[in-house]
């Protein structure tokens, strides 16, 4: 079988093929373009995507040593509400007319309660505040003592404890 082609035929069909070409190119460009903003918007995202992921990081690390702390924390209050409570029964047990508290002050903040001045000054000893670093009461305000023991006795018409001064104390060679 044989055609005949004709020259209109073989121009419309070039005019056919430039028009495909043409299309074809606009459709690359379109396409390329596309492209390009896709991957800049990858790009964009996978930066936000770093950093959010940098940032949950170092807020989980924030968080895992607030949780350290107030572990800790829970473990000293925990401590001292048993010590509270024991000095509680201590003094359930005996009549309170005439008893007496020891609280050790730092900076004029409340740090431990003792049954004794002496209990107070054996248990900071082992921590390490040497005898000479006591201050007796005087007129300085509390805060600006670095340690310092304050003695509680109990006032049975106020149904509580009141603050009372104590003496310096004296060095172990002396009397009393």
């Amino acid at each position: 079988m044989m055609r005949v082609v004709t020259r209109a035929r073989i121009t419309q069909l070039e005019d056919d093929t430039r028009a495909a070409r043409e299309k074809a190119r606009e459709t690359s460009g379109a396409a390329n373009e596309a492209f390009g903003r896709h991957m800049r918007e990858l790009y964009a995202v996978t930066g936000r995507a770093e950093r959010a992921e940098a940032a949950a990081s170092e807020v989980g690390e924030i968080l895992a040593h607030a949780v350290e702390e107030l572990s800790v924390a829970q473990q000293e209050l925990l401590l001292k509400d048993i010590e509270i409570e024991r000095l509680r029964q201590e003094l359930a047990g005996e009549s309170m007319e005439g008893r007496t508290l020891s609280v050790l002050l730092h900076y004029g903040r409340p740090h431990t309660i003792y049954g004794s001045r002496a209990d107070a000054y054996a248990d900071t000893a082992t921590h390490g505040v040497p005898a000479e670093g006591w201050v007796p009461a005087d007129e300085r305000p509390v805060g600006e003592v670095t340690w310092r023991i304050d003695a509680f006795v109990y006032d049975a018409a106020s149904h509580g404890f009141r603050r009372t001064p104590m003496p310096a104390p004296k060095p172990m060679g002396e009397a009393a």
